[in-house]
């Protein structure tokens, strides 16, 4: 479990950084800071769209909670959510810390 935790938690790091760096092109370009939000991104992944991700989170989970938690997450950029829940992924999966010394105690 480890293993793919700090596998997907690398890919989530390298998605984000490619997104931000997008993001920051597209920023450039405009003259004006963008981001992509979730919402966006999610609508590129699924063929619903963020319609059809809400009809299966509604129907999934509690309908009431669409609309305070889930839509507020959705509005967040892309590339940033990545870059966080990769880091929360490799730290979750890191391997445990060798002990320094030996035990005085046997």
């Amino acid at each position: 479990m480890k293993f793919l935790a700090r596998t997907l938690g690398l890919l989530l790091v390298a998605a984000g950084f490619i997104g931000l760096v997008i993001d920051g092109t597209r920023s450039i370009v405009n003259h004006a800071i963008s981001f992509v939000s979730l919402s966006s991104a999610v609508g590129t992944l699924f063929p619903g769209g963020a319609t059809g991700f809400e009809g299966q989170i509604a129907a999934r989970t509690y309908p009431w909670l669409w609309d305070p938690f889930v839509s507020q997450l959705l509005q967040l950029p892309a590339s940033l959510t990545g870059f966080l829940v990769g880091a929360l992924l490799l730290w979750v999966g890191q391997k445990p810390l060798e002990p320094i010394g030996y035990l005085a105690g046997r």
